[in-house]
């Protein structure tokens, strides 16, 4: 029996899919910003190259990078979105979406950072005091940049990853592709179509956010 496939009704519904991909992009753009902050103030905290931290802030970081690497994606999304009104702490779908997504990438981006950081000479960080500038300046200036150099190929997969991720936030009625697949699915009876649509979809933002992300890379930090 051969498959009869029937675009003309998946793409009959492209408002909503185009909607879906307009989230994925925004989430993705939201969390990956925050993400990073979120990732290079943990790594400051956790790093030993820079001079001692407080031990209580190195142990709150540690506890809450081992918390998020070493638990599902889902589950901390579900927990945010299901688990903080036991508390009352409600949040909307896609606030509770950027929110996963921020505290997810910023674990992952913290260690992957800090492995910058630690790769950094000493004596660069003792030059830099040496020419008066502040801890701050010194972070902003002499090591960030250089550890953001070396482990940037790695960052760009974990951005990746992350925008992929955010096809689970339509468990949770995120508005993203993946939701809108479903609806789509649900309105056509086009499951396969639909999904085969959003696979290359995912595919090319997939592509086209990596190729973005080499050339920022490129010319923000091989550059400088």
């Amino acid at each position: 029996m051969l498959i009869q496939l029937d675009f003309s009704a998946v793409f009959s519904q492209w408002p909503m899919l185009l909607r879906g991909v307009a989230w994925t992009i925004g989430l993705t753009v939201v969390g990956t910003v925050l993400g990073l902050l979120l990732g290079t103030a943990c790594a400051w905290a956790r790093s030993r190259n820079l001079g001692p931290r407080p031990a209580a802030l190195r142990w709150v970081v540690a506890a809450y990078v081992e918390l998020v690497r070493n638990t599902p994606f889902i589950v901390q999304l579900f927990f945010l979105f299901f688990g903080l009104p036991a508390l009352g702490l409600k949040l909307s779908p896609e606030l509770a979406s950027v929110l996963a997504m921020v505290i997810n990438l910023g674990a992952y981006s913290s260690e992957i950072i800090r492995a910058g950081i630690e790769a950094t000479p000493r004596g660069q960080v003792e030059a830099a005091a040496s020419l008066a500038l502040t801890p701050g300046q010194t972070f902003r200036r002499v090591v960030l940049p250089p550890a953001l150099q070396k482990v940037w190929p790695s960052m760009v997969s974990q951005i990746i990853i992350v925008m992929l991720g955010s096809a689970v936030c339509g468990q949770i009625s995120t508005p993203e592709l993946s939701y809108a697949a479903n609806l789509i699915s649900s309105n056509t009876f086009r499951a396969f179509e639909a999904f085969i649509v959003a696979t290359i979809v995912y595919l090319a933002l997939s592509m086209l956010t990596r190729r973005l992300l080499v050339w920022v890379g490129a010319r923000f930090l091989v550059g400088r």
